[in-house]
């Protein structure tokens, strides 16, 4: 069975070379391997055939047959690394948290452990009776969320 790590150990120096970040690497016990990779623009399908062809050649087929997929990260598919965050920074996100929460609104910065999240909230303010819409920004640990996906609005 052809591992995560030897995947990985010959993806990485590709990717770093052509501004590309590695999203997940899936192999099962059947030597299906799974590569999903992203860029802070975006990937085409030709850069995705490259990257499958570069994969193949230090890959030995005689020694070990094997199915290879390889694709870029989906627009509606969940974030999994840090880099994918950054990528969607000033741009409208739905979180689910651990606890069963959810948050809508624009991701607004993302650090090492956490991200921030500015939505509007209806919310009392001192010396009003009426409840008045404000900008609210919660920071929020990586390890607190369950999901974020970006908002597709057509």
């Amino acid at each position: 069975m052809i591992s995560k790590e030897t995947i990985q150990s010959i993806v990485e120096p590709y990717l770093a070379e052509k501004g590309f970040f590695l999203v997940s690497i899936k192999c099962s016990p059947a030597n299906e391997i799974e590569i999903l990779i992203d860029s802070m623009e975006s990937i085409d399908i030709d850069q995705c055939i490259q990257l499958s062809r570069y994969i193949e050649t230090r890959l030995n087929r005689d020694e070990e047959d094997f199915e290879l997929t390889v694709g870029s990260a989906g627009i509606g598919d969940p974030f999994k690394i840090p880099e994918q965050y950054r990528k969607h920074t000033g741009k409208e996100v739905e979180v689910v948290l651990r606890n069963g929460n959810k948050l809508k609104g624009i991701l607004s910065d993302v650090q090492e452990n956490t991200i921030k999240i500015t939505y509007e909230k209806k919310m009392p303010v001192e010396g009003k009776k009426k409840k008045e819409i404000i900008s609210v920004t919660d920071e929020l640990l990586f390890s607190d969320i369950k999901t974020t996906r970006l908002v597709i609005k057509f």
